[in-house]
């Protein structure tokens, strides 16, 4: 599409201002990536080509999107990385071996992520000799694989000599990645574009007509005098520019022999563009070669068949007449060889067959098969769903949808997976299981994710006990996650027996047991499984395992399971995993006193969240936030998370209150998170509850919450909670021996912070009692904790009762997490351990140009200069 006279762009002079400051930036070394938005006809194209014409110096690679193409994984992206794939060797060998992969250069499983931190290596790499301009447009088709790692490299290349511009349909679900949106031309902007595309005179009424059906979309005021003539448009069109440029190539065909449409409804049914296939189609059919020069109006053939615009190709093929798709796609299909591509021969064969076809539809499950073994996921989906519908019998027809839904569900075509499901008998217990998926996932529906859950375990009771287990599990886990364990828990009461319990299914009994009878009744089944980290039912539900530590206040299975999670996820490479053991891990640390090193973990999983475009998993920041005790930054935080992390906000503003000694306001929140009941942060909370309550004189409440406390810890059997029942049994009875217990308790155990919290609360109750000398000891040894761990409000409420008792406490100095972000500290100590910024690099995910210049900041926040002084520098450890 031209939207050009004499080389020159018509009403885009700010748009090209903004892009030709993209590319300056970025041959400065300030990488950036730009969506250019807008609907079909305004100029996208055209903006790109400018783009590319006027990127002096620069490397330019280009991709791009095509309508009808089957979602090949990676496709794209192996098209944008072709012209340096020369580069690869200087990879590392697992980022070389995760592109050759998924290049189809290498057999094996590639992971996506890994690609995109491959490519991002691979484009480093090439702007070591020149800045590079990659060009991506039709970006609305692109396969899934390429989306995700063109959105991965959007996020990356801030420092690097890198321009990305993406051109794409309004509406769009890319990345949010900073947009220019284009409009249509203005009316002088419009006039001019047609007057330089009609050198004849034109009637004004006609002129008229034309501006005002084509609202300003350039390729509509192109269009419309082709299709309608100059007279035709007195009685206009009264379509959206896309229809009218739609209508306009649609005229245009009409008046083309029938040889010629068909020619060119075989040319838009192959988006590859390859000629070879082409003109063995042609031949296929029977196709004449003046066929080729009378189509030449609407496709180009070079070194690639190329239509004018992606409308062209739409319209051709919608204005096809059924039996002529079927025809095109069948001379595809003959031309394809059924060796070097099956899978697109697959594909073609489907779309030529009219009725059901058992042999298309193996052929099609094949194909599924290895896009899956290639880490096409969404290519998968769409073999199984077309494979489905060519199946004639019922059962097969059934597990082909379902195995299709299993796979749109894994790439987040929730709306698709919905419509599918809704296709198979509802009383197919695994249909249950994937609405439970499906609704967890959308957060919406008149029914919760485990009502379908349960219903499945219900229906399975009696064919398929194990299986049955299995699903009350599910949804107990679901129930953690989303509320209603109580619910859950009622109808698991239900569940079948088994005559040889797994681990699992001890589990399933001690919940049940937890729920209904009590800690102390459930002990017996679910102590030894949680202090057995690791029992193979934690490495597939971590996340229980972890909360189920939490309500036996054991911590070094807290620390075991998440530590574990971690490993299997490094292990495996699983960026599913990895998040969530991190978060995990990054928690328990903090409770051990651990925040510089939990800093890290956090860091780590952040840097994945966003390399990903996952949602950062934000409890341990609030963890550690709450036990920092920096008042303003902690209440900035809570108040920017959602309200399904209330509870775990509840429970950190008690704690963060108690150590500011505002004590009202921590048994508010205390008082909040108890009632919710749940598994992990309420029984959390109940320690704070206790103080708050002492401190404010609600002596029954005190005890109350004291009484459930005792039954967890008592349950547990852990130095962890057992030292934290005994001071708290301390301040609800004034009991010294209960404050020497509690210090004797912690004192051997990995609970430097909790050790140090009984110290305070015995030093608080000495002074109270008179015994000052005695107090200080407490106080003192309080107040060195806290301060070293950096749990700076509860320090400084051991500082301000040391003063009480007439002793000054050292003061604070400004430390290096001050004045740096959590990133940075992460880099910072990183760094610090001996490692390279590449080694930074590959464990951040950025590149190293961007670890050199977070290292900058860093060096000027501290007042260093270099890597040794970072090296010694004893408060970055």
């Amino acid at each position: 599409m031209l939207l050009t006279y004499m080389d020159k762009l018509i009403g885009r002079q700010d748009e090209i201002g903004r892009l030709d400051a993209l590319l300056q930036a970025a041959g400065e070394g300030d990488g950036g990536a730009l969506v250019v938005r807008g609907e079909p006809g305004i100029g996208k194209s055209a903006l790109l080509r400018h783009l590319e014409e006027s990127a002096e110096g620069f490397l330019v690679m280009q991709a791009s999107g095509a309508e009808f193409e089957m979602e090949l994984p990676f496709a794209a992206l192996h098209q944008l990385c072709a012209p340096v794939l020369g580069k690869v060797m200087a990879l590392p060998p697992p980022h070389r071996k995760a592109l050759e992969v998924a290049f189809g250069l290498d057999t094996g499983t590639p992971d996506p992520f890994l690609v995109g931190v491959a490519t991002l290596g691979l484009l480093a790499e090439t702007v070591r000799e020149r800045p590079l301009l990659c060009v991506v447009d039709d970006a609305q088709w692109l396969d899934h694989a390429s989306a995700k790692a063109l959105a991965f490299l959007a996020r990356r290349i801030s420092a690097e000599r890198i321009a990305i511009v993406i051109g794409v349909r309004t509406p769009s679900s890319l990345p949010e990645v900073p947009t220019l949106e284009l409009r249509g031309l203005g009316e002088m902007d419009a006039r001019a574009l047609l007057a330089a595309a009609i050198r004849a005179p034109l009637d004004v009424r006609v002129r008229d007509r034309i501006l005002a059906e084509a609202r300003g979309n350039p390729l509509a005021l192109l269009e419309l005098p082709r299709s309608a003539g100059l007279t035709g448009m007195a009685g206009g069109f009264d379509l959206p520019p896309s229809g009218v440029i739609e209508q306009s190539f649609r005229a245009r065909l009409e008046i083309l022999p029938p040889q010629a449409r068909l020619l060119l409804t075989v040319a838009a049914a192959d988006p590859v563009g390859d000629p070879g296939l082409l003109w063995r189609a042609a031949e296929f059919l029977g196709i004449e070669q003046a066929a080729t020069a009378q189509a030449a109006s609407l496709v180009e053939f070079g070194t690639r068949v190329r239509f004018p615009h992606p409308l062209a190709r739409s319209a051709v093929y919608q204005a096809a007449s059924v039996e002529d798709r079927l025809r095109a796609h069948e001379a595809l299909a003959a031309a394809t060889d059924p060796v070097a591509d099956p899978d697109r021969r697959s594909w073609h064969r489907a779309q030529a067959s009219a009725g059901a076809d058992e042999q298309i539809a193996a052929e099609l499950e094949a194909s599924a098969a290895r896009a899956q073994a290639r880490g096409g996921i969404a290519a998968a989906a769409a073999f199984l769903e077309r494979a489905a519908a060519l199946t004639i019998a019922p059962d097969l027809r059934v597990e082909r949808v379902l195995a299709a839904v299993q796979a749109k569900l894994s790439v987040g075509a929730f709306d698709e997976s919905a419509e599918l499901l809704s296709t198979v008998p509802g009383d197919d217990p695994r249909v249950d299981l994937l609405r439970g998926r499906l609704s967890f996932v959308r957060r919406r529906g008149d029914e919760g994710p485990t009502t379908f859950l349960l219903r499945a375990a219900a229906r399975l009771a009696g064919t398929d006990p194990a299986r049955s287990r299995a699903c009350y599990l599910d949804a107990m886990e679901m129930g953690i996650l989303t509320g209603g364990l109580d619910h859950v828990v009622d109808a698991a009461r239900k569940a079948p027996s088994v005559d040889s319990p797994t681990s699992s299914d001890v589990v399933l009994d001690g919940i049940v047991s937890l729920s209904t009878e009590g800690h102390r009744a459930a002990a017996g089944a679910l102590r030894p499984i949680v202090g057995d980290v690791d029992d193979q039912v934690w490495t597939t539900r971590p996340s229980m395992g972890f909360m189920l530590a939490v309500e036996l206040w054991n911590y070094d299975s807290l620390h075991g399971i998440a530590a574990r999670a971690v490993a299997a996820g490094r292990e495996s490479g699983s960026f599913h995993m990895l998040p969530i053991g991190l978060a995990m891990l990054a928690a328990a640390t903090v409770h051990g006193g651990g925040f510089g090193a939990a800093m890290e973990m956090i860091s780590e999983e952040e840097a994945i969240a966003e390399a990903t475009g996952a949602a950062p998993l934000v409890y341990p920041r609030i963890h550690l936030a709450a036990l920092r005790g920096r008042r303003k930054e902690a209440l900035e935080l809570f108040a920017s998370v959602g309200p399904y992390m209330s509870l775990s906000v509840q429970w950190a503003t008690a704690v963060l209150n108690n150590g500011l000694a505002d004590y009202p306001a921590a048994l508010e929140a205390a008082r909040q998170a108890v009632a919710h009941g749940d598994l992990g942060p309420a029984g959390m909370a109940l320690p704070e509850l206790v103080e708050a309550a002492v401190r404010c004189g609600s002596a029954d409440l005190a005890e109350s919450a004291l009484a459930q406390l005792r039954e967890r810890t008592t349950a547990g059997g852990q130095a962890w909670g057992l030292g934290v029942e005994a001071y708290c049994r301390a301040l609800v009875t004034e009991d010294e021996d209960a404050y020497r217990e509690a210090v004797t308790v912690l004192e051997d155990s990995r609970m430097a912070l909790y050790r140090a919290r009984a110290h305070l609360l015995y030093g608080e109750w000495l002074r109270r009692e008179g015994r000052r000398r005695e107090a200080r000891t407490e106080l003192r040894m309080a107040h060195e904790l806290l301060f070293d761990l950096g749990a700076e409000a509860f320090a400084e409420r051991a500082a301000g009762e040391l003063r009480a008792t007439g002793e000054h406490a050292r003061s604070r100095s400004a430390q290096v997490s001050d004045q740096l972000t959590m990133q940075e500290v992460h880099i910072a100590r990183l760094v610090a351990d001996g490692a390279t910024s590449k080694e930074v690099a590959a464990k951040l995910f950025l590149s190293p140009r961007t670890v050199d210049a977070h290292l900058r900041n860093i060096f000027r926040k501290l007042g260093l200069s270099s890597r040794k002084q970072l090296r010694d520098l004893p408060e970055i450890r």
